[in-house]
């Protein structure tokens, strides 16, 4: 299974071997610059999105594709100043019976911090 930009997650092993079967932030994409530069990623559930365009009202960061009609990042890394937009798309994001597909992590702790919708910082995508 591959995440938005085509990369395999890892095993989702833990560190005992046995499969836990929860899937950290980190196991998806590449390493991205550095954390002190933009601590936060983005985890997009592509081929969940049905093109509502909340995101893209809510959020300079996201925008609506014209070709597929559905939305996309503009980037996947983002720092501090860009915190609060991203957050906000990814609460207002209807896909998912309201849970929605966009999910902002913390990379020094690899925590969900929005949508949340386990309220315990544990990565929500359904691949």
């Amino acid at each position: 299974m591959s995440d938005a930009r085509g990369t395999e997650p890892d095993d989702a092993d833990g560190e005992d071997g046995s499969d836990d079967g929860v899937l950290a932030a980190s196991d998806l994409g590449g390493e991205g610059p550095p954390i002190e530069e933009k601590p936060y990623k983005i985890v997009f559930e592509a081929n969940k999105c049905f093109g509502a365009g909340k995101c893209a009202e809510v959020a300079d960061n996201w925008e609506m594709d014209v070709v597929s009609g559905m939305a996309k990042p503009r980037t996947y890394y983002i720092g501090e100043d860009d915190l609060a937009e991203n957050v906000r798309a990814a609460e207002v994001c209807p896909a998912k019976k309201e849970r929605g597909v966009i999910h902002v992590v913390d990379r020094r702790t690899d925590e969900e911090i929005a949508p949340d919708p386990h309220g315990d910082g544990t990565l929500s995508v359904d691949w």
